[in-house]
This record gives structure tokens, sequence and C-alpha cells, in this order.
């Protein structure tokens, strides 16, 4: 005749009953702790969309002054460019997705290093919606403090026969993208890569579950516990 898997003086153990110091489950502490994380998330999510999309100002000055100018020229008929096979607007574009693309892993790395060392939504959400809003205010500044939109009167002040610079623009709006997708990558990346990892979990051999391994037969010869 064996003995019984749980001792008389222990009373088996559920773990659905609720605990005799008055604690909580731990799903009604999470939901508790649920809105002052929320809005931790929505602030800090709020201020990276501010300091990313001011950061679209140095953007911009940048992309004035590294981008090529375009020449034109004028017979006091019509506006000509100087230089038919010149690749200055291109060039214009791909200076500015080319610093786009800094500004993002730059921006993604500063958020990751000030902030917190593990992923978040309102993180990446912020960088992306800062991004757009960064390239956008980048070329709207560099066009504004770049050479005049209006090519006839910058003609006409230049005069016949002398070179002057084209309007800033962006030709290939695609580049407005580079910001935010580099953010999100390299934020994504540096949290998979240096982010704090989860503890493995411990398995509980609780008498509700029964014996340990190994323990059954000590117990039915009254041998002493592992």
């Amino acid at each position: 005749m064996t003995a019984p898997l749980t001792p008389p003086h222990q009373p088996p153990h559920d773990p659905w009953q609720t605990p005799e110091d008055g604690g909580s489950h731990p799903a009604s502490l999470a939901a508790a702790k649920e809105g002052p994380d929320m809005k931790t998330e929505v602030r800090q999510a709020v201020l990276v969309t501010v300091a990313v999309a001011v950061a679209g100002v140095a953007l911009g000055l940048l992309w004035l002054w590294l981008a090529p100018r375009i020449p034109l020229i004028s017979d006091d008929t019509a506006v000509f460019l100087k230089d038919t096979e010149g690749e200055e607007a291109i060039g214009a574009d791909g200076t500015f997705a080319l610093l786009a693309l800094a500004f993002g892993a730059v921006s993604a790395a500063l958020v990751f290093l000030v902030f917190r060392k593990r992923g978040g939504v309102g993180l990446v959400v912020g960088l992306a919606l800062g991004g757009v809003l960064g390239g956008l205010l980048a070329w709207q500044f560099g066009a504004w403090l770049g050479p005049t939109s209006d090519v006839v009167a910058h003609a006409r002040a230049a005069g016949k026969g002398v070179t002057f610079d084209a309007p800033l623009e962006l030709n290939a709006k695609g580049a407005l993208l580079a910001w935010p997708v580099a953010a999100m990558v390299v934020h994504l990346a540096l949290t998979a890569l240096f982010g704090p990892r989860d503890p493995e979990p411990e398995w509980d051999w609780g008498t509700a579950y029964g014996p340990r391994p190994g323990e059954e037969n000590n117990r039915a010869w009254g041998g002493p516990e592992k």
C-alpha cells in the first residue's frame, strides 16, 4: 500500500484560488497598469513626432547647401536650360534622398538611446510620422530659401544671356519616404540586436501538479524527499 501523493499536513494548492494575502490576479494587475503605460506611450510618441519633424529644418538647409544648381539662361523671349544634357535635377533628388536616409538613421538611434532600449509601437509610429512631416518640411523649407519660383521675373532681373539658377525642386516625390523608412528599419534593428531579452520561464512544480520526477517512489517507500 502506497502513501498518498499529497501529504495530509499540506492542503492541495489550487492555482485558481484567490491568494490569502489579498493580492490580485496578475491579469488584473496588468489591466491596472495599462492606463498609465498607455499615456506614457502616447506622450513619448507625440514628443518623438514633434522632435523629428522639427529636424526637417536642418535637412532643408543641408539640401539647399549641397544640392546641385540647375543653370538657366534667357534671350528676352524664352528661358532655356544652359546645359540640356545636365543631370543637376537628378542630383538634387538624389541629394535629398541620401540626406533623408541619414537623418532617419540618426533619429532612430537617438530615440533608441534616449528613451529606452526596448521596442514600442508608439516610438515607431512617432518616428514614421515625424519622418514624413520632417521630409515635407525640409522640401518646402529648402525650396522657399532657394531661388525664386518666378522664373520669368528672375530672368528679367538677370538680363539677357546671363546665367541664373532654377528653383530648387524635388521631382521624385518618393524621396519623401526615405526618412520614415530608414527610421523604422534602424530602430527595429537596434531593438532586436541590443534590446533586453525576456527571462526564460521557470517551471513551478507545485503540489497541485503532483510530485517532482523521482519523488513518487521515495514517498511510497518512506525515503527522503529531494
